[in-house]
């Protein structure tokens, strides 16, 4: 565990509301267009600074090895960029599961390159944060700008939008799915047209990769189905989560505690503005 003293700060998780490939790049990445939302819920990064210039990640091994993990990734990038002699002690209290496309891993660089930026005194803005963020993963630079936001690109160029509080249920099918796999599938349709706001918007379950993930994994496909009953089930970036809009608080949390009969599951409340930027704003940082 972290040292006495070490604070905890949100890394929340995020839905893609649609998700659409509307092409593949020389590189052999594939621009996107999609809506996240950012939710109220996710891992938790526990952060102690100090001055030693080592990065040391501690607590429960959840099967990332420490030089792969992007925690520490991205302190070393930060430290790198900014030649600062800041150290750092990491844990991260992991709830959101690998391999299920809700972005905990993003998150959780995310939640570090801006907290450490400011408990190091580095002095980069949000757009050079942000950048950093992009070249650890296409979905970091979301989570560090920390608003819901229409995303293209490859998912970093971003606008964010208001669209109020909402209500979800998530649930967990019980296995991950490597973006990869589901990027390299010669089946992934690569031309989806590119929509105006007023479309994506209202675009909501609409994702390319849903097709290729359920032939590829028939218990995702059979979970979809065995979930309409409460709904419009859908699948979040290339899954395996899946997420059920719902019309108010009290049905999310009725419905996502019927459902634990079949999967785990949670409900979740969607927001404009991510929880670690609100705990920042509260404390004038």
């Amino acid at each position: 565990m972290a040292e006495p003293g070490a604070d905890s700060w949100p890394a929340p998780a995020k839905l893609n509301l649609f998700l659409h490939v509307t092409g593949r790049r020389a590189d052999g990445y594939h621009e996107l267009q999609t809506l996240f939302q950012i939710l109220d819920w996710g891992d938790e990064v526990r952060i102690r600074p100090d001055r030693s210039g080592r990065l040391r990640r501690v607590g429960a091994d959840y099967g990332v090895p420490e030089e792969d993990d992007l925690i520490v990734r991205a302190a070393r990038l930060l430290q790198a960029e900014t030649g600062t002699a800041g150290g750092a002690e990491l844990e991260v209290v992991k709830r959101v599961p690998l391999g299920s496309g809700l972005g905990g891993g993003s998150s959780d660089a995310a939640t570090v390159l801006v907290v450490l930026n400011r408990a190091w005194g580095c002095g980069l803005d949000t757009a050079e944060l942000a950048d950093l963020g992009a070249r650890l993963g296409a979905d970091v630079p979301v989570f560090v700008r920390g608003a819901t936001a229409l995303g293209s690109g490859i998912g970093e160029r971003l606008q964010p939008v208001r669209l109020g509080e909402r209500h979800y249920v998530l649930v967990f099918p019980g296995f991950s799915i490597a973006t990869a796999e589901v990027f390299g599938d010669p089946g992934l349709r690569r031309d989806a047209p590119l929509l105006a706001l007023e479309e994506c918007l209202a675009a909501t379950g609409s994702n390319d990769c849903e097709a290729v993930a359920r032939r590829r994994y028939p218990e995702l496909d059979r979970a979809l189905r065995a979930l309409a009953p409460w709904g419009r089930p859908a699948l979040t970036g290339t899954g395996s989560a899946i997420f059920i809009p719902m019309a108010s608080q009290a049905a999310a949390i009725r419905s996502a505690r019927e459902i634990k009969n079949l999967y785990n599951s949670r409900a979740v409340r969607g927001v404009d503005r991510s929880p670690l930027h609100c705990r920042l704003d509260a404390e004038g940082t």
